[in-house]
């Protein structure tokens, strides 16, 4: 490892131990911090380098952050609650897209934007609806399904549109993303048949005190698995991070101490890395222009528009205006996946850089915001 790899790890260590402790005493989302400190320790202050190495590690830790997102997708749950409950949810997504194609379109931004702004923070939403027991009630469970459906579809969504990108239309090639879901479909069928006629051999997986750490093995397994089949049919490679997240809860819906094994060495280092990553390649020139900040400001206004609109179609669930309201705010949180979706934008050459920085900052606020709107809107109930 070259000397200036030592060190940059060394400075982003150390931030990502100490900016958990000041965003709790804060009380804002510490990957808002995360970013903060990378544009301060890199772009500010040139402290720390963009290198391979940091870059390898921040994509290692995004593609572990897509695979626990996808623990968050219960398929079990959409199939006891059927379509008729889903029914609400799905129409908000529906509407949503409408939405915000409607709205970029007619305000003559690229139609991709309309796709990214589609999106929502599982993490976020669920973290909140668990802070105070709302997810158990039918009001936090629709919202905790309208976030998850938003997700998932505007993934795929993002995942067809970028395979058409590819071959510049719609050809045979196109099919590749069809005969991925195959590959998933069966992977899942021969995994679920032996752990079916094997229970021993993967009730080790769960067993904590194992010394080979089965289960981290196996699950970091087919995320890589999922991730490298992915890349060779030209597939983003967080879908395929993402979906080995979702078979794993689907098999295995008791992880028990793994997921917290996961959890622990993911958000304790390698996904903090990925949002101090997203900092230290943050284009801090575009602050040095005023018209950004306005910018952000429309862009701002017009993703809360997106996400509150649609979310007074809450009001078939029979619960309260400033409850609609609230529900709308806390869905307009976005941040992980927006992000990587804004990267695969100008990748493809389908936004501009500049728009990449103001989805970025964009980001950072309704992650802060939301919360914050949410809970001054939603009344104290039990039960919505």
């Amino acid at each position: 490892m070259e000397n200036f790899d030592a060190l940059s790890l060394v400075i982003i260590s150390l931030g990502a131990f100490l900016l958990p402790l000041v965003a709790e005493k804060i009380n804002i989302p510490s990957i808002v911090l995360e970013i903060a400190y990378g544009i301060l320790v890199g772009p500010v202050l040139g402290i720390v380098k963009i290198s391979e190495f940091i870059s390898g590690l921040a994509i290692f830790g995004f593609m572990l952050l897509m695979f626990l997102s996808g623990f968050e997708i219960e398929l079990d749950k959409f199939r006891e609650k059927g379509l008729r409950t889903l029914s609400v949810p799905l129409s908000i997504y529906i509407l949503t897209v409408a939405t915000s194609f409607y709205l970029i379109i007619t305000l003559d931004y690229p139609i991709f934007l309309a796709l990214v702004l589609c999106t929502t923070s599982v993490d976020i939403v669920i973290t909140v609806l668990r802070s105070d027991d709302t997810i158990k009630t039918n009001y936090g469970q629709t919202l905790f399904m309208s976030a998850l459906i938003a997700d998932i579809f505007t993934l795929i969504g993002v995942t067809v549109f970028a395979s058409l990108q590819h071959s510049e239309g719609f050809s045979l090639s196109n099919l590749n993303v069809i005969l991925y879901f195959l590959i998933v479909i069966l992977i899942l069928r021969i995994i679920r048949r032996i752990a079916w006629w094997n229970p021993q051999l993967f009730s080790r997986m769960f067993d904590g005190s194992d010394p080979e750490e089965m289960g981290i093995r196996s699950s970091i397994a087919l995320m890589l698995t999922l991730v490298g089949v992915a890349v060779l049919f030209d597939i983003e490679y967080i879908l395929g991070a993402f979906l080995a997240g979702t078979l794993f809860a689907f098999i295995f819906p008791n992880r028990g101490s793994l997921e917290n094994s996961l959890k622990g060495f993911s958000y304790g280092f390698l996904i903090p890395i990925f949002f101090i990553n997203i900092g230290l390649n943050y284009d801090i020139e575009v602050f040095k222009n005023t018209e950004f900040y306005v910018e952000v400001v429309s862009l701002l206004g017009i993703a809360l528009v997106v996400k509150i609109i649609p979310s007074f179609l809450l009001i078939f669930t029979k619960i309260k205006l400033r409850q609609l309201v609230a529900g709308g705010f806390l869905l307009a949180a976005r941040f992980s996946l927006i992000i990587a979706m804004a990267e695969i934008g100008v990748e493809l050459e389908l936004i501009s850089k500049s728009l990449e920085q103001q989805i970025i900052l964009l980001a950072v606020l309704t992650a802060t915001i939301s919360p914050i709107f949410y809970n001054l809107f939603s009344p104290k109930t039990s039960e919505a």
